[in-house]
């Protein structure tokens, strides 16, 4: 059972959100290596059981998610209470554990740094996954016209049911060419890398925003100089917890926006997968073989 230290808070986890980051965690392929050993689990809700000196914005007895980065995958937690949002009683705990990496992570990049506005046309790779959803239900909401594209026709419906306009299999269409049919892309939001990357950059618009977020296809993509210089396009890299540093003020201001629209029934997390701490390997795998869509969340503390 972990004491909290000064400016921590511990928190019985009920649920604790899956994220493909996990995946390469365990891995130690993540861009954050943290010491072993280490129990991961990036984002969690749960509720407030003891709270330590210094703490001032949270009590016992308090309903909080928080995007710890690793610690989810356990009974009980201590965290950083700068890292602790609280959550209202109307938001379940495994909605609360679906929430602020893949909303976060959709909210600054498509606004904060994309700039993303009303009639462009956002097209979103990988589109059934957790973050992909969350940028099709968002770039909706901002006014974009979304082009969803992602494995499969199932996949694409469950993308269609969170506001995306046009459709593309990845695995039957022609991204580049479906592309510029629709007229081009004016944002392209990427968790995927590889061959699709290399297919949706050369379908974007004149002064594109490019945003790779990830690699689930294992390929890091080389961006060719010349085709930014030419259609003046800008690459803008976003990873989550690195712009948490840089900007703290920023993220408390996005989960606030964010959290507000999920209480005017605007934003629903979906959620494919509620399984127990026992099988949270079995969660991962989900990840891995991208047979998960949405979020996949380990319920700890019904």
């Amino acid at each position: 059972m972990p004491q909290p230290a000064a400016g921590e808070v511990v928190v019985r986890v009920a649920t604790c959100g899956l994220n493909f980051g996990d995946t390469l965690l365990v891995k130690g392929s993540y861009q954050e290596k943290p010491g072993l050993p280490c129990t991961p689990g990036m984002e969690l809700a749960g509720e407030v059981v003891a709270v330590g000196p210094q703490v001032t914005n949270l009590a016992v007895g308090q309903r909080i998610a928080a995007y710890c980065g690793v610690g989810g995958l356990a009974e009980y937690a201590a965290l950083d209470a700068r890292r602790c949002i609280p959550i209202p009683d109307e938001m379940p705990f495994v909605d609360a554990a679906a929430f602020l990496i893949t909303y976060g992570t959709s909210h600054l990049a498509l606004g904060a740094l994309a700039q993303l506005r009303a009639g462009e046309r956002l097209l979103v790779l990988g589109a059934s996954g957790g973050v992909g959803l969350t940028a099709v239900e968002l770039g909706k909401l901002m006014g974009a016209t979304v082009i969803a594209c992602a494995r499969g026709r199932d996949k694409l419906e469950i993308a269609a049911r969170q506001g995306a306009d046009h459709l593309i299999d990845s695995d039957a269409d022609d991204i580049r060419d479906s592309v510029k049919a629709l007229g081009g892309a004016d944002v392209l939001y990427d968790p995927i890398g590889g061959a699709q990357f290399k297919a949706a950059m050369r379908a974007c618009n004149q002064g594109a925003r490019l945003l790779p977020l990830g690699f689930a296809s294992g390929e890091v993509p080389q961006i060719p100089a010349n085709i930014l210089l030419v259609k003046n396009m800008t690459v803008l890299g976003f990873y989550l917890g690195g712009y948490a540093k840089l900007h703290p003020t920023a993220l408390g201001q996005s989960f606030s926006a964010l959290m507000q629209w999920y209480l005017d029934g605007k934003l629903k997390p979906h959620v494919s997968n509620v399984l127990p701490l026992g099988e949270a390997n079995a969660g991962l795998d989900l990840l891995r073989t991208r047979q998960a869509t949405g979020k996949v969340v380990i319920e700890i503390h019904a």
